[in-house]
């Protein structure tokens, strides 16, 4: 199974892994499922950091590259069919990035690993 991580479900994975859920939890350390962060989450870590809303245990670029690594997960790129899809999304969520999470998972039919019960809406699979 392809999973595409939540920017909440990347931090905590690494950073507080006993905030995940039970299912989370087997879902991402599952060898067999494939991980895929989204470079929306990556730029959303990076904005919250720049910000200063977010503290990461190591600075952010050097946390984001090891993240990656431990998670065993690639990068899901943003593109122009994303693009589209988010557009066309009804707006049961207002946050760019969180949409385009869903507008990724809807066009790959891949689940979201997310604590966000909004995205149900959207009639995606969401694994918490």
């Amino acid at each position: 199974m392809m999973l595409l991580l939540d920017s909440h479900t990347v931090i905590w994975a690494v950073d507080e892994p006993s905030r995940l859920s039970a299912a989370a939890t087997t879902a991402v350390a599952d060898a067999a499922n494939d991980r895929v962060v989204s470079a929306a989450t990556i730029w959303e870590i990076a904005i919250k950091v720049g910000r200063g809303k977010l503290t990461l245990s190591r600075p952010y670029q050097n946390w984001i590259e090891q993240a990656l690594i431990d998670l065993r997960a690639g990068v899901l790129p943003i593109t122009i069919a994303y693009a589209d899809a988010q557009a066309a999304l009804p707006y049961h969520h207002g946050d760019p990035f969180d949409r385009m999470l869903v507008a990724q998972a809807t066009v790959e039919r891949i689940a979201l690993v997310s604590v966000d019960r909004q995205f149900d809406a959207y009639g995606i699979m969401r694994i918490w």
